[in-house]
């Protein structure tokens, strides 16, 4: 069975699903079985997707009239159609001539999937590149500590002095957890001093 999935961006007037809908008719899909959204393509609630993803079954072929229109992003367009591929349905996108069901179709997401990881590859090299830089700057990447020295003295001071975790967590309005990890990364443990 052929079904399709479109997306507008938008409820407004400027899009609509006419050109979508009239494509994948055109291509075959009945239209009792088209799956829509009307949201942005970041988002990643898309209730017509799901139902469509829900809905196929192995044999199936789902129609987009263009990639943009199924995946948020390239990683995501991938994650859709290995899904897609390991329930054995078959995935087409009309402005492309993508059709996973032919050898150069199932080529080009290889391609993609390469390209995918290449750039995870080029960000973290960037990102470990760009922390290296700082830290020859004397600067210091990550989350900023949740509990600044000055505040850390005190509460070991009082952990010292014999209060509890519980009463220095409400003193300080410090969550446990960030007390419990705090003192694990400096390497505080009860006992004498």
């Amino acid at each position: 069975m052929l079904l399709g999935y479109m997306r507008v961006s938008s409820d407004g007037d400027r899009q609509s699903t006419a050109l979508q809908r009239d494509a994948l008719i055109a291509a075959g899909v009945d239209e009792r079985h088209v799956f829509e959204d009307k949201a942005s393509g970041a988002r990643d609630d898309r209730p017509g997707l799901q139902r469509c993803l829900d809905y196929v079954k192995p044999g199936d072929t789902l129609i987009v009239w263009k990639l943009d229109r199924l995946g948020r992003s390239l990683p995501h367009l991938l994650q859709v159609v290995a899904s897609l591929r390991e329930k054995g349905v078959a995935f087409r996108s009309l402005t492309e001539g993508m059709n996973t069901d032919t050898a150069h179709g199932e080529l080009l997401f290889q391609i993609f999937g390469a390209l995918a990881q290449y750039e995870r590859a080029l960000t973290r090299e960037r990102i470990m590149a760009g922390l290296a830089a700082a830290k020859g700057r004397g600067k210091r990447g990550g989350r900023p500590t949740a509990v600044n020295p000055e505040k850390l003295e005190a509460v070991i001071a009082a952990l010292n002095g014999g209060t509890s975790k519980a009463a220095v967590c409400r003193t300080f309005g410090i969550a446990r957890s960030t007390l419990v990890d705090t003192l694990a990364r400096v390497g505080w443990s009860p006992g004498p001093h």
